[in-house]
Formats: structure tokens, sequence, C-alpha cells
């Protein structure tokens, strides 16, 4: 039989032969389902190409293991870290390593010699913070640090704001340890090329003679400036003695898979001051850079206008951009300086406000000295990106002309060059970032969605690389070729440069098996067929929504407000993504949510996976924290997204009986209450907890809340015309679980407010005795209708109090921030507008209060007793946590501790299923538990959530109490 007529295996057959090998292979897992390949076929770029497979590779042997496996089934390999790349770098189709779950960590360090050498998928804040402690750090800062990985920095060529100090990842790299297509391992760095084994030694040897007959060509054509990492660095083998291992720098894993990296560390400045500079003009800003940079500062970095106008709507920025701009600039120059020496750095801010004067642009200079007013500032510059995306609309700023660098000279003439390119194909731009090295990150407003959309990128491509080559600048400066810019290396580099890149990419790959059409023999950036919004795309489930998203334009528009921008995988700081810090899992994390959402209501993942068990799987452990409708710069709200999923998923597969018990809790709490001493056996009595965890799901390792007598009211039912209307009126909303569970945080709070000088009105629904109730309990599993009920019910006897000057004042953040959110999904406007505004927590009543003098309270000295404060998500969420502060800091002679943390675990009823004790606890250790173990014997412990309480009694043992309670025992007797 010939070659011709050889029957070939069927594809499916080769594709099952590939996962029984590859499966059996590898030690880390291995994942062939459809929505893992769905969460892996994006990054932060415009595109979309789904693998054949992820892998977790936990060791060296995993990956030479996965390597050889791919290669005898002719399948690629590409590594993927945080996935943060702007341009496709880590997507392709074949078989994805994600080298952050396992194969991260320190393997060789040494403080005194400034080197260190890590895994691929540490993450470089994680790295810092624990470099820290000797006072060194890794100076190459993007503004992703806080979920990027050194093995995508290393692949990238990252740089950072602080490159005109430090230079890019290249400059700091001393060695790479990594393998070859076939597993074959080597190492790389400036030893001489003896020490290598002799295949390694055979590519570099032919590399090195390739870079030095192009000597000429590289000395003429590579641009001279600092922000180059397009194509391959050929020009870092022509000294004398090169590091070798620099010719993988900015590789884009295309010529190996590295398995370790050493780097060189530096000594972090004893002190960081910053000044804001103001400018009318873009212009303005951009002819001024050149002599800012003379100063030698540290970095200079824009701000635009259109991060100055987005983020004045984005709660987590208001206030940092309200303490730094004077004013309405056009935009702001952030200049930082660093050293040893504070008094000489802050003469560099009066030398940067006298420059500022000399060129016209007197008193235009904040000073920001302070730390902890320079992290904010920070935060700002590090989320301008995803300012910037949290645009509403199908037109977005889209990166592929996103880091062009040119010299400084040319860098006001660049700008408004592209500006006009902008206005030519009938769009504008946004811009930001590294104005210090000429290098500022500028996006096109685009529709991706439509062909005409991609046919001014191209277009607009086009145009850009023209300006770039007359002004001798770089296309790719810092993110790196992927598929945006891999098409334009030849037109950069001319044709002989890039058939020597492609003679590289032969000599370390020559089958092709590494990411393969990155910076060579590229795809066509404009082909729709590997975007995320191909053609047809459309999000047509669910057909009805439960809620209302206009607000977004449509239920799938707010998913696709998710960018990948990954802020969603920082492992400190910030609330979201809980889940994600305790399992490390994509699946688990607002990004790997809201893709899975994309996919599933654009039919991408099968005509039912809306509904699937699948998606029902992807979001359980949402804990509903919202701490990504705070933390995610483009405002992904998943808390509303799993309440939208949960009611269609619900509504084909049915309640089961343990959430129906949840959500009917207020109408059945006030019958359940009488059989408190039967209920509460239940934690008494081991076989009583086991028959619950058998039968119900509550896991017999956690306690349940204790049945009590329920809190009422003393006073009768209030009539609308006894409020005042001089604002000491409050209607006291007593929910479900403190009225049932916890009534003496309710019965505090009546003594502190009536302490104050408050008056107290009892609102009862009419024709019921039932209390008032949020629908909370609904909501958390999809029962939309029902909590519709309620919250209308609620409103409508809340209505003629609050028209006449009365205010609504709650202890449970969960319950009562429902009226500032949720409410306005379930009910139109004209229904609850009257409450915008007059829905309060019990402290944010009390220091608005204080603030404003119209109430005091009589407390008593506490005598340095310490009070250790825990936060509600719900409370960091609505950015509330300032006023529980301020009203404990008002408590005489008491010390406050604020616990940096993330969510607790519980939320809600999460914490108690046994489904989720595992994981609930492990996020409960992350920070929180470990917090209050270390908390005095006579501290406090204050915590306003009702299942925050409950976590931290069940984890430490520990009782905590609602800040109504230490004002309750503060009050002067």
């Amino acid at each position: 039989m010939n070659a011709s007529t050889k029957p070939r295996t069927p594809p499916a057959a080769r594709s099952q032969a590939f996962q029984a090998a590859l499966g059996k292979a590898l030690e880390g897992e291995v994942r062939f389902d459809a929505f893992t390949r769905g969460r892996y076929a994006t990054d932060a770029s415009i595109y979309q190409i789904m693998p054949r497979a992820v892998a977790f590779p936990r060791h060296e042997a995993d990956i030479s293991a996965a390597l050889q496996v791919a290669g005898e089934h002719g399948v690629p390999v590409i590594a993927r870290g945080g996935g943060t790349s702007q341009n496709g770098q880590p997507i392709g189709d074949g078989l994805i390593l994600d080298m952050s779950r396992h194969f991260n960590g320190v393997t060789d360090y040494d403080p005194q010699a400034r080197t260190i050498c890590v895994r691929p998928g540490t993450v470089l804040s994680t790295l810092n913070d624990a470099l820290r402690k000797d006072g060194l750090f890794f100076p190459v800062e993007p503004s992703t640090a806080s979920r990027c990985t050194i093995g995508g920095m290393a692949g990238n060529n990252s740089s950072g704001a602080r490159s005109l100090r430090f230079g890019k990842t290249v400059d700091n790299v001393l060695a790479i340890d990594g393998m070859l297509p076939d597993g074959e391992r080597f190492s790389l760095s400036d030893a001489p090329l003896t020490s290598l084994p002799a295949r390694s030694r055979e590519i570099m040897e032919r590399l090195t003679a390739l870079a030095r007959l192009h000597r000429t060509d590289i000395e003429t054509i590579f641009p001279r400036v600092q922000r180059r990492v397009g194509g391959y660095n050929l020009d870092e083998l022509l000294p004398e003695n090169p590091n070798y291992s620099h010719l993988l720098v900015g590789s884009e894993g295309t010529l190996a898979l590295t398995t370790g990296v050493t780097l060189k560390l530096s000594a972090l400045p004893k002190h960081r001051v910053m000044g804001v500079c103001h400018f009318p003009s873009f212009r303005d800003a951009m002819e001024t850079t050149r002599h800012i940079v003379a100063l030698d500062p540290v970095a200079v970095e824009l701000v635009d206008n259109n991060v100055l106008v987005l983020g004045a709507d984005i709660p987590l920025f208001v206030r940092t951009l309200s303490d730094i701009t004077r004013g309405k600039p056009n935009c702001l120059l952030l200049v930082e300086f660093a050293g040893d020496d504070l008094d000489a750095l802050k003469r560099d801010l009066k030398r940067l406000d006298q420059c500022m004067g000399d060129h016209g642009f007197p008193d235009a200079v904040v000073e920001v000295i302070e730390p902890a007013r320079q992290k904010p500032v920070w935060d700002v510059r590090e989320a301008c990106l995803n300012i910037m995306m949290s645009m509403k609309g199908d037109g977005k700023p889209v990166s592929f002309i996103e880091d062009c660098a040119v010299p400084l000279e040319h860098l006001a003439d660049y700008t408004d060059a592209v500006t006009e390119v902008f206005s030519k194909h009938g769009t504008v731009g946004t811009w930001y970032a590294h104005a210090s090295v000429g290098c500022l990150h500028v996006r096109p407003i685009l529709n991706m969605k439509t062909e005409d959309g991609v046919r001014k990128m191209r277009a607009i491509a086009e145009d850009t690389a023209d300006l770039v080559r007359r002004y001798k600048g770089s296309f790719s400066g810092e993110h790196g070729d992927g598929i945006s810019r891999s098409e334009f290396v030849e037109p950069l580099f001319g044709a002989k440069l890039t058939r020597a890149f492609e003679q590289v990419k032969d000599s370390f790959d020559p089958d092709n098996r590494l990411n393969p059409h990155k910076i060579v023999r590229p795809l066509k950036m404009d082909d729709r067929s590997l975007m995320r919004f191909q053609p047809g795309y459309a999000a047509t489930q669910p057909e009805r929504t439960a809620l209302d998203w206009s607000d977004w334009g449509s239920f799938g528009a707010a998913v696709e407000m998710c960018n990948n921008n990954g802020t969603c995988r920082k492992l400190a700081g910030g609330t979201m993504c809980p889940s994600y810090r305790a399992t490390r899992e994509e699946q688990h994390l607002t990004r790997g949510r809201a893709n899975s959402l994309r996919l599933a209501i654009s039919g991408q993942l099968g005509p039912d996976a809306f509904t699937s068990a699948e998606m029902k799987e992807t979001l359980d452990l949402c804990v509903s924290c919202k701490g990504c409708k705070r933390d995610c710069p483009t405002g992904v709200d998943m808390a509303r997204m799993k309440i939208e999923f949960l009611h269609h998923y619900y509504k084909k597969h049915g309640l089961p009986l343990r959430e129906r018990l949840i959500a009917n809790l207020p109408h059945i709490a006030h019958r359940a209450s009488r059989l408190a001493p039967a209920l509460n056996l239940r934690d008494r009595l081991p076989f009583v907890a086991r028959l619950s965890e058998r039968m119900l799901g509550f896991s017999a390792k956690r306690s349940l809340p204790k049945w009590g007598k329920p809190w009422k009211e003393a006073r009768a039912v209030g009539r609308p015309e006894d409020v005042a209307g001089d604002g000491l009126d409050l209607v006291l909303f007593g929910d479900t679980f403190n009225r049932y569970f916890e009534r003496e945080n309710l019965e505090a709070a009546e003594r502190v407010l009536i302490a104050a000088g408050y008056r107290l009105h009892r609102v009862q629904p009419a024709g019921s005795s039932r209390p008032m109730c949020c629908g909370r309990t609904w909501l958390a599993s999809g029962q939309t209708d029902e909590a519709r009920a309620e919250v209308r019910r609620s409103v409508d006897a809340l209505r003629p109090f609050v028209e006449r000057g009365a205010r609504v004042v709650g202890l449970e953040p969960s319950c009562i921030l429902t009226f500032r959110d949720e409410m306005t999904a379930l009910l139109p406007a004209s229904e609850t507008g009257f409450l915008d505004g007059k829905a309060l927590l019990f402290e944010e009543v009390l220091a608005a209060d204080l603030k404003a003098g119209r109430i005091t309270l009589p407390l008593a000295d506490q005598g340095g007793r310490i009070a250790h404060l825990h936060g509600h998500c719900h409370q960091k969420a609505f950015d509330v946590m300032g006023p529980v502060e301020t009203v404990l800091r008002s408590v005489p002679g008491l010390e406050l501790k604020v616990i940096e943390s993330s969510c607790c675990g519980m939320s809600g009823a999460f914490g108690y299923s046994t489904e989720n004790h595992e994981v609930s606890m492990k996020m409960a250790e992350l920070s929180l538990l470990p917090a209050v173990r270390k908390a005095g014997p006579d501290d406090l412990i204050v915590a306003d959530g009702t299942s925050c309480r409950h976590q931290i009694h069940d984890g430490a043992d520990r009782q905590a109490i609602h800040v109504a309670r230490v004002l309750d025992q503060a009050l002067a007797q």
C-alpha cells in the first residue's frame, strides 16, 4: 500500500489518542472539556483561539512529558502565565501549559549577591512582597504586577513605569533554564558556550555567527529607543561576551519553554515622592516631557483626559483623583523621584515645579510625598487601561498599536500625527502610560463586532507603522508581537532581518511546535476567525432576563465588560476574587466565569450551555462578595450575573430543598423561632448534625445560628405624620438575621440611636404582621419574582415615612445595601427613587451626623482597648468602610486596627453547605482568621456582617460583635 492510499486515522481517534497519552504521562491535571478550553481561549487581546487541551504541570518532568506527547501527536505547545498579554501571545490551537497554578516559587536566593532564581509561574507582586524584608525588589514593575508572572514577563520582555531607571526585563535577567521542544534541558547565561551540552552549544554558536553576519543591518535598522521588543534579540549576541539568555527574553515562548529564571535584584529606595503635573492640553504635556526627563526622575507617566473623566464615575478612584487634581486639567503627568535622602527628593519636587513654570505652567504641580497618598495614585495609573475599557457600548479602546515608542524629541509630533490618523478613519483614541521613554499606550475606539471596525483596525495599523518608521521608533515597545504585530515585523525590520529571525526560530524549533505563528510566519492580524467577536457573533441567551440590565445595554453587554485584564487574579489587596485565592483555579475567577458566560450565551459551548451543570459548577464558588463590582476596573458585576443565572438554572432544574428553606427563611422565621430549644439541639447532638448534613447538606463540621427570642420594637406602629423632618427621624430596619438570631444587636442599636437624640419610627407593611424584608435570601437562589415582591412590599411601607424626611437605617450590610443595588434591577426607578441616599447603614448615619454636628454621642473612655475591625465584603464594595472606621475612632480611648482581609468565606449560606465548607475555611485562613488569632484576649473583634461573625466564631473561637454593641458598651452611664 503506497502513501496515497494508506488509510488515515480519523481526527476524533487522533484526539482521543492524544488525550489518553497526555493524561497518562503527566502527574499534573489535564483537561479537555469545552468550558476549561474556553477559559483559556483568550488573553487580554481581541483574539480567541480554542485550544485542544489545558495542562497544569507540577514539575519539570511534567513539562518534558507534555512536550514529548504533544510532539508525537503533532500538537503545538503554548506556555501561559497570568494570561494578561495584549496581543494574543499565550493562545493558540494546541496544548496550553498553565504554569501559574503549580510551577512557581523560589529555587535559589542570595540576598548578598542580589540574585534570585524563580519558577516561571511566580507572580511578580508575590515575589516582591517576599523580597521587601531584605530591602530588595525586582524593579521591572508593569501595571499588571499583581498577577503577571515572571515567565510571562521574560516571554514579553516586559517593562513598566520605572524603566527609565531600571530598564526592561532583558536588562535584569542573568540566566534562563529551559527545555527545547523535545524536552532536552539547557541553561543559558553569560557563561562560555563550552559549558553547554553539544546541541545547545551548536544552536548558540550558529546564532551568534548569524548575528555577527547581520551586524550592519542590526546596528542600522534596530530602533534606537529603549523600548524595542519586536522580533528576536539578535542584538544581544553582538557583544564580545554576551549573555546568551537574553536571546530568549521577548521570544514569546516560540523558541523554548522556560523552567527557571535567574534575576538581578535592586535595592528598594528608602523614599519615593511624586509630583502631579497639570496640563491644559495633551500636546503641552508631550512637549514638556523631555524637559522633565532631564531632571532624572524614576518615572514620568501620563494620565489622559479619558481617565480623568471616566475615573470620576468609578467609586474606587473618585477620592484619589479629587486628592491629586486641582481645577480641570486636560491631562496629568505623574513624576516620581526615588532615593535614600528625603530632603533631596523634596528639592527635586521644587526643581520640577520650577521646570513647569519655566515652560509656561506655574503652580501646576501637586506634591504627593506621603506613601499612603502615593499608593492610590499608582493604583489609578495601573488601572488606566481598564478604566478606559469601562466605556459602555460596543465601541471599545482596542489594543494593536498599543505601545509604539518614539524618541522623546518626536513625541509631540508623533502623537499629533496618530490623532490625525484616528480622525481620518472616523474615530478617536485614548492615551496613557510611559511618557518618560516615549512609549505611550494608545488605543483607538473601534467596534470589533463589525467588519467596518476590523477594516479600520487594519488601516490604522498600517498608517501608524508608517509613522513609526518616519520617526525612527519601535512598533512594539513593551507588549510584544503576538498576533497583533507579528505581521509588521518584516515591514519594520526588512526582509533580510526577518529571514534571520526565521533562522532563529528554526534553529530552536525546526518543527514549529512551540507557539507557532508568533513573531515569524505570522497569522493575519485582521483575520476575524481568530477574534473574540467572530462573524455572526451574537449573545442571544437568555431570551428574557429576570433583572434589568439596561445600565449596560443588555445582559450580554454586561458580561462582555470583562476585557480579560486579570485584575481578579491578584492574590492580595482588595476583595476579589476570594474563591480564586483559595483554589487558584481560572474557573473560580471573575474572568473565568465571565468568559464561560460569554461563550455560553453566544452558543459557543452548545445550545444548552447557559443552564448546564457545567455552568452551575463554574459559578458555584462565586460567593457574591461584590468585590468585582468595586475592584474590577471595568465594573464586572458577577454577583448580579449569578442571580440572573440561578434564576434560569433553577427554573429549568428545580430548586433544591436546602435552597428553598434558606430562601423562605423570612417567611418561616417567626414560626421557627417558637421551636428554638428543639432547633438548637442540632449543634448539641452530633447525630442530629450528621442527619442535617445527610438530608439538607448543612455541614456537620459547621455550627448553625442559634435561634432565640426575636427582637420586637417596644414602640407602637408609627404614623408618617409623626415624622418631624428635621433629620433626626429614623426607621430602624430589623433584618431577619439580627431579628431572630442576634437581637442584642438591634437592642444595642436602639439604645445608641436614642442616646444620640434620634426619633425611631416603627414601620409595618400594610395588612401584615410579618416584618419588612429586603429579599436577600430569595436573590441568593435566583428567585427574583419572590425577591421583587418582598422589596416592593417593603418600599411601599417605607415610602410615606421617607418622603416626609425619615431615613432608613439597618445593621446588616448585605440587607441594607440591597436597597442600593439589586433593588434598582428589580423595580423601576419610579417606585424606588425616593430611597436614593436614604437607606443607610447604622454607622453611615452616625458618621455623617457626627461630622455635621447634628448629634453627639455620650461615650466613655475605653482606656486604650484595641478593636480589630473586619469589613463585610459589601461594605467594601460600596465604599462604606470609612464610616465604620470613623465611628469607632470617635470612641475615646479605643485604638482601631483594620484587618486587611478578603471575604471571610461564609458569605450568607455559602459556608454552611457540606460541599463548600473546605473552601470556605480556606478563604478565612488566607488572612482573616490568622489576624483574629493574633489579637489579644481582651481585644474587641468587630464585624458588622452576621456571616462574618459566625465564621470568626467557628474558625477562631472568638466572639465578634457588631459596631452597634461596641458603641452601646461605650455609652457613658
